[in-house]
Parts: structure tokens; sequence; C-alpha cells
């Protein structure tokens, strides 16, 4: 435990932040599950919505700097493919 009274406090703010940030890429891991599994079964509707809902997610993750910019913009872009290529 950390002797320094702001030490501590850092202590506690990084672990609320750890928090959030595993629930946050939890999701994000649930909503790309959600659209892997739309893409597989091969219905475009379900699987538009689901890669639509996915990059929103993403963006709201970068913009929370739980991942970064790049990430998202590959992870989107991939989606989009795999969309694409259902066709």
């Amino acid at each position: 435990m950390p002797n320094i009274k702001s030490a501590a406090k850092r202590v506690k703010t990084a672990a609320k932040a750890n928090l959030r940030n595993r629930s946050v890429k939890s999701e994000l891991l649930t909503y790309r599950r959600k659209v892997q599994e739309a893409i597989a079964s091969g219905d475009k509707a379900a699987a538009t919505s689901a890669v639509s809902v996915y990059a929103s997610k993403l963006d709201k993750a970068v913009k929370k700097g739980v991942i970064k910019g790049n990430t998202a913009d590959r992870k989107k872009s991939r989606s989009a493919l795999a969309l694409a290529k259902l066709a």
C-alpha cells in the first residue's frame, strides 16, 4: 500500500477506471460476437443492424479512451468487409 496520500488516491481511481474499462471491453466482445453470429446466419438485415450497433459501441469506447481510434477503425472495417462479403 502506498505511503503517500496522492498515491493512495491514484490506486483507488485506477481501480475504478479498470472496472469501467473492463466493462466496456466486455460489452465490445459481446457485440462483436453478435455481429459474427448474424453474419454466419446469413441474415443480411440482422447483420447490417448488428454491424451498425457495433460500430457505434466502438466509437463510444474510443471517446471514453478505452481503446485507440485506429483499433476501432480496423475493427469497423473488418466487420463491414465481412458484411459486404455476405451480399
